[in-house]
């Protein structure tokens, strides 16, 4: 099972934070062990801003939030849109990297490896409350805006029910892999199936064909 840190961590297309400076070289004479008054100093020091980093590094760690109505669907905002919000009926196009956590985050599919004639990556295109799309996107894209960028934890009663439902990736072999994980009917004997169908999905909405 993929950790939670590695969900948060950024994926394939998100641009990470920039590296932290070099740390600057320590001659001989600065690397002597400290006398005792000054290692009392140093012990004082960092016991009095150890608090304060730790607030820091908690108030800076990203955080899931539930879409409200979504059934389970947790969010995670990577970059704001600033376009229309889709309605039912709508037709909108993402791109997507699909994860299973089941499989310590396993990449299954994503939009970015699907080129056209020309090379450039194709987006998904669906219809908003057409049902034909698993349940926990349909309720990702119909809170986003054009533009977002988004991470979304999808419990499995809001992935994959069948193996019609889309998106269904395109090469066989991780189609055959992601849904025999799914469906493992041992392990769902076995009490897993709160477990085996959870999905992460980098989801960015495109654009949006309003429905007239």
């Amino acid at each position: 099972m993929v950790s939670l840190s590695t969900v948060a961590a950024p994926a394939a297309g998100v641009v990470p934070p920039p590296p932290s400076p070099k740390t600057k070289p320590v001659s001989v004479a600065e690397a002597h062990a400290p006398t005792i008054a000054r290692r009392h100093l140093l012990l004082a020091s960092a016991a009095s801003t150890l608090p304060t980093a730790t607030a820091s590094a908690a108030a800076a760690a990203p955080s899931f939030s539930e879409i409200p109505g979504s059934g389970g669907v947790k969010a995670l905002e990577l970059r704001e849109g600033s376009g229309e919000v889709p309605a039912d009926g709508d037709q909108v196009a993402i791109h997507y990297y699909g994860r299973l956590a089941a499989k310590q985050g396993w990449r299954f599919d994503s939009t970015y490896d699907h080129k056209d004639e020309t090379g450039d990556p194709m987006p998904f295109v669906f219809t908003v409350g057409a049902g034909k799309v698993i349940p926990g996107i349909e309720a990702a894209v119909k809170s986003m805006r054009v533009g977002g960028l988004r991470r979304v934890i999808i419990p499995p009663s809001q992935g994959y029910q069948n193996t019609s439902q889309e998106p269904i990736p395109p090469n066989f072999f991780d189609r055959q892999r992601l849904f025999t994980t799914i469906f493992n009917p041992t392990r769902l004997a076995n009490g897993e199936g709160s477990t085996l169908g959870t999905l992460i999905f980098d989801i960015e909405l495109i654009s949006i064909r309003q429905h007239s």
